[in-house]
């Protein structure tokens, strides 16, 4: 009996991805076990096994399509002997109920008509405007169908921005449907004195035809991070508190480190990690996540560091940070951090965390606050180090600060939490030796 694959779900935030690549062909033996395909997910690159042994039939989603949708077939697998000739129903019917990747768009840089938009035009009004003729007509019919005026949604905005009855503009696509060429056109000869609208329009790039600019279709990984930031930003009541740690003595003793014991490259931030999973092991309750029914406090101190990538950015997770030391984490931050650029992340190695570290102070940011990185109770942000002035025993002298701002969801983490953390944290940095310990 022919078996579908399906599109697989590789992490909690997935609803769609992008098949890379097929590793196998049509007509290609699999056995239980071996990779059939590359999935380009929110996070990273994956391959997908097969779980049944048999013959690749067809393959229904081709390489390089983008959108998939979890759990739509993307191939037919059969058994010994079962022919693909002897299943076409079965293919036909996949195919037409298969997601929206596989469906060409009807037009060019605009939106699937979803439901045509009824509009009320004001036919009493003598147009006087010297538009085109082939663009603008008096007569309704080649447009509507039952009262609903048949325009592309991109049409439509741009109308009303431009303030064009709809109802009096002969469309040029199928079957009358007015098009954004349609549009252009009027506003290049003229705009009717008849038009009406109900409310300002606040102006967008997209509705707007003399704006240069280029349209980059968001991403799976910039959909997620766009929508768990503003579930964040929504939801979790943010605080800040911020410090100005010293860092003069944390950068003798790097130094110092990477110099006397070979091949160990300590960083800034593998010092920072280190810090602040000592400080969550001295304030524990400041490793917690808020629920509607209880206030979790975790056990493991697992830190994600954003990492940037191509596209946008992602978390790897120092697992158990608390118990490793300064070499161990370095170690594990360099590859999980080459492994993120190259979209190579498992993801149990992304999923998860307690705690979010941000550092921007490679790229010379002095100071900044980070969006809390759900359902995690905090982030640290990290800026870069400057010499500033500071006054030390009634004397004016110069020292390198570091600012770092914490950023609390404050229905799990106090203010007076907060500000322990920080003094351990800042204690840390400062006396860089006692983290060594």
């Amino acid at each position: 009996m022919p078996i579908q694959i399906l599109m697989p779900a590789l992490s909690p935030t997935m609803t769609e991805g992008n098949l890379v690549a097929w590793l196998k062909e049509e007509g290609d033996n699999v056995v239980a076990g071996e990779v059939l395909a590359e999935i380009e997910t929110d996070k990273a690159t994956m391959e997908v096994e097969a779980v049944d042994e048999g013959v690749l039939g067809k393959i229904l989603v081709p390489s390089g399509t983008e959108g998939v949708s979890v759990n739509a077939p993307i191939a037919i697998l059969l058994e010994e002997g079962e022919d693909v000739s002897s299943i076409k129903a079965d293919i036909q019917s996949t195919v037409s109920t298969n997601p929206k990747s596989l469906q060409m768009p009807h037009e060019e840089n605009e939106s699937p008509v979803k439901e045509d938009v009824l509009i009320t035009s004001d036919t009493s009004r003598n147009d006087k405007n010297g538009l085109n003729p082939k663009n603008f007509s008096t007569s309704l019919s080649t447009n509507r169908d039952n009262g609903r005026i048949k325009a592309s949604p991109l049409a439509r905005r741009m109308a009303k921005h431009a303030e064009l009855d709809l109802a009096k503009i002969v469309g040029s696509g199928p079957n009358g449907r007015i098009i954004k060429a349609d549009i252009d056109q009027l506003l290049s000869d003229g705009k009717p004195s008849g038009a009406v609208v109900s409310k300002p329009v606040l102006e967008r790039p997209d509705t707007l035809s003399n704006v240069n600019y280029d349209a980059i279709p968001n991403n799976g990984m910039r959909k997620v991070i766009a929508s768990r930031l503003s579930e964040s930003k929504q939801t979790a009541p943010h605080f800040y508190m911020t410090v100005d740690c010293n860092i003069d003595a944390l950068n003798l003793v790097r130094k110092e480190l990477n110099e006397k014991v070979e091949g160990t490259k300590i960083s800034v931030n593998d010092l920072i990690i280190r810090a602040a999973a000592i400080a969550l092991k001295r304030v524990p309750e400041a490793n917690a996540s808020w629920t509607e029914d209880a206030t979790l406090l975790y056990k493991s101190i697992d830190i994600s560091v954003a990492v940037a990538i191509d596209g946008g950015l992602v978390t790897p997770i120092i697992k158990n940070a608390g118990a490793k030391g300064l070499q161990q984490i370095s170690s594990e931050m360099k590859d999980l951090a080459n492994r993120a650029r190259e979209g190579k992340l498992l993801p149990e190695e992304y999923q998860g965390g307690t705690f979010s570290i941000s550092n921007l102070g490679m790229y010379g940011v002095k100071e900044f606050s980070a969006v809390i990185n759900p359902p995690q109770g905090a982030i640290l942000a990290v800026g870069a180090g400057e010499e500033r002035p500071i006054i030390k025993d009634g004397a004016v002298s110069a020292a390198t600060l570091m600012t770092c701002t914490l950023s609390v969801d404050h229905r799990v983490v106090d203010g007076a939490v907060g500000a322990r953390f920080l003094s351990v944290f800042k204690g840390l940095i400062e006396d860089p030796l006692t983290m060594l310990l």
